[in-house]
Parts: C-alpha cells; structure tokens; sequence
C-alpha cells in the first residue's frame, strides 16, 4: 500500500474496561507501521463506536476487549453496524479471548482475533491482507 492511501484503523475500548496501555501501544505500533489510527478512546458505547465508524470512513474496526465480554459486544455490534450499512467494514478483535470463543467470533463476522503475545509485524501485515482481500 503505497503512502498515498494509508490504511485507516478505528480502534475502540467498548463497555467498562478501563485498560487501554495495550491499545495504545498497539495504535503507536500501527501508526510507525504507516496507518492512519483513529483512537476513540475508552468506555465507548456500541452506538457510540457506529457513530464514529460513520463519521471516520474506516478501512478496518478493531476493538480491545479484557472484560471477558467480547462475545455480546461483537455481536450487538455487527447487528449495529449491519443496521448502519457499514456491515462491510471488517472487524477485528484483540484482548483477552478464549479459544474456544474463536469460532463463535468467526461465525459472527470477525475477521482476525489478536490474543496476548501477538507480535506487532504479524498484527500489521494481517491487517493489510485483510483489507487487500476485501
């Protein structure tokens, strides 16, 4: 992806989670990564994450969940987004997720789940081949 047409990631800390320190490492790391991140911050509310996905044009949605609620959260927001037309914006996951949630989360529509560990160059290069391919 050339610098011209920079990858545009809005990041969200949905619901009452107040860890945003690996959120903001991960934005600082896609940022010298060459993407354009929108941060919106933490205790956003679903509608409040549609909202900015209206008004930012994102190539990619990603969320930070270590609340243990991904799995009402991503799917209130899929049925949102769905509602917003903006279905067709993939959605990515990281935090704290259980394996045994992965297919779940697959079946529901996101698109890549980042788990603790994950190493920065993985996470970028997964999200350029996630909007190349979409």
């Amino acid at each position: 992806m050339n610098e011209a047409k920079k990858i545009r990631i809005l990041l969200a800390k949905p619901g009452l989670d107040g860890h945003d320190r690996g959120i903001k490492v991960v934005a600082q790391a896609l940022i010298e990564a060459g993407f354009e991140v929108i941060y919106t911050g933490l205790h956003q509310s679903i509608g409040g994450i549609v909202q900015a996905a209206l008004q930012e044009d994102p190539d990619i949605i990603g969320l930070s969940i270590l609340s243990g609620a991904h799995l009402p959260i991503c799917n209130q927001l899929h049925k949102k987004l769905r509602e917003a037309q903006l279905d067709e914006v993939p959605v990515v996951l990281g935090g704290v997720v259980p394996r045994n949630d992965f297919q779940e989360l697959d079946d529901m529509g996101v698109k890549a789940i980042f788990t603790a560990g994950a190493k920065f160059d993985a996470i970028a290069k997964d999200l350029r081949s996630l909007v190349e391919t979409s």
